[in-house]
């Protein structure tokens, strides 16, 4: 007998059957993630306006439905991988609820859906929309197997959330906004996947196999490398914010002081073997949350006083 795998899917039963599997496979929790369309609208004093907030709620929608396509396709690539693994072979496409066939044509139609519901904003969100799922499929596709590569390409996912908004709305995007979003979004990435090493390293807990390349030290250089970086680039945008503001208001720098502490403290969870998600670390830390608030509320401060 093969130590293989098993040979046929496992027995699961997913309610609502086809289509409750579909949704399960689409991870509607995920879409979270793309709250992240609001930063640039906020961040431009905009957010209260009601054709922005349309854009920007366009924008969401579809990066909900092209999202939820890459997963389809992801985990219709990954079916023989998954039915081996003691856990991701519950999965509806694993399980063989979710025919791999039916899989690939309901991501065909996410995406058309994402595409079409984009087009409302204009043409320019469309080009975020497809440089999106290109990247995506491309890690979909094998790129997940290259160091480095694999950090970028998820990095980049929540970087291009973050333009979505601003594009969908036509505001124009500081470029100290960009490297804080491109930074944040690959320190979170490189620290999360620190942790994972991590715990790893300390119990033997399964990983994915693309971590085995990389090294605890390596990914701590790459995730303090981006916490300089973004912290640096986060200061300058916010003495930019206060040139910028007519009552030459000070809440824009003073906005960098809960945000350096929120990143050092949210680096204590992750250094600590805390490899949830980002958003699971965010909701336990009580402090962070309060940082996180006051970090805000600065920030709202100087944009809309």
């Amino acid at each position: 007998m093969s130590a293989a795998g098993p040979a046929n899917p496992p027995a699961v039963t997913v309610r609502g059957g086809l289509v409750g599997g579909l949704v399960k496979t689409a991870r509607p929790r995920q879409w979270v993630k793309n709250v992240l369309v609001l930063a640039a609208p906020f961040a431009a004093g905009r957010i209260f306006e009601s054709a922005v907030l349309i854009d920007a709620a366009i924008a969401f929608a579809a990066f909900c439905l092209v999202s939820s396509a890459v997963y389809l396709v992801n985990d219709a690539i990954d079916v023989e991988a998954d039915r081996a693994h003691p856990t991701k072979r519950r999965r509806p496409i694993a399980a063989g609820i979710v025919p791999v066939p039916v899989a690939y044509a309901g991501a065909a139609v996410l995406f058309l859906a994402s595409l079409g519901v984009g087009l409302l904003a204009g043409w320019q969100l469309l080009v975020v929309l497809g440089v999106y799922a290109a990247v995506q499929l491309g890690y979909c596709f094998g790129l997940k197997h290259q160091p480095v590569i694999d950090l970028c390409i998820v990095a980049s996912g929540f970087l291009l959330r973050a333009m979505a908004g601003g594009v969908a709305a036509d505001i124009r995007l500081s470029q100290w906004f960009l490297l804080v979003a491109a930074f944040g979004s690959l320190f979170m990435v490189a620290g999360k996947r620190y942790a994972e090493v991590e715990l790893f390293e300390k119990t033997g807990a399964e990983i994915r196999a693309s971590l085995r390349k990389y090294s605890a030290s390596y990914l701590r250089f790459v995730w303090a490398t981006s916490a300089a970086i973004m912290i640096t680039a986060y200061s300058l945008w916010a003495f930019e914010l206060r040139a910028g503001s007519e009552s030459n208001s000070v809440w824009a720098v003073i906005s960098i002081v809960p945000f350096v502490i929120a990143v050092l403290r949210y680096a204590v969870d992750v250094d600590q073997g805390n490899a949830g998600e980002p958003e699971e670390i965010a909701l336990k830390d009580r402090v962070l949350q309060v940082l996180g608030v006051s970090w805000v509320g600065c920030l709202a401060l100087s944009v809309f006083l």
